[in-house]
């Protein structure tokens, strides 16, 4: 177990990386018909409620999350966004994510909701903002969460 402890950080951030480019995906397939399009079949209008809406929160907040600037703020945006798409798109159908499709939704809900009650871990450039912001007024480097 020692040895995860000494890594926390690493793996919370590659994790944060790796949800957040998964996030920004489905938000460029949607808005770009990329990747395989969009799950829904078409692109939304722009400014379309709430698919495009959602397509950009998931391209602008996963590419924050994954960068790790801004990431809590982000996270919990991004989290909101899926907790709204289960209960309005999905639970309607059926109670529990396997019976209605909501499985993506409820993941990445929560995966956003561990990031912010977390920190962004390690190579967030969110904290190399800051060292260098603390740097500059004659502070030391100081390391903080995004």
């Amino acid at each position: 177990m020692e040895l995860l402890d000494r890594y926390r950080d690493h793996v919370l951030g590659l994790y944060r990386i790796v949800v957040g480019l998964l996030f920004a995906c489905h938000g460029a397939a949607t808005l770009f018909n990329v990747l395989g399009g969009p799950h829904g079949g078409q692109v939304p209008g722009v400014g379309q409620w709430p698919a495009w809406w959602a397509a950009v929160i998931q391209l602008v907040g996963g590419g924050l999350v994954m960068l790790g600037v801004g990431t809590r703020v982000a996270a919990v945006l991004c989290s909101g966004s899926m907790a709204y798409a289960y209960f309005v798109k999905h639970q309607a159908d059926a109670l529990f994510p396997i019976q209605n499709g909501g499985e993506a939704a409820a993941m990445f809900c929560w995966a956003f909701l561990l990031i912010a009650a977390l920190g962004p871990g390690a190579w967030a450039l969110g904290s190399l903002f800051a060292r260098t912001a603390g740097a500059g007024r004659g502070e030391g480097v100081r390391v903080t969460a995004a």
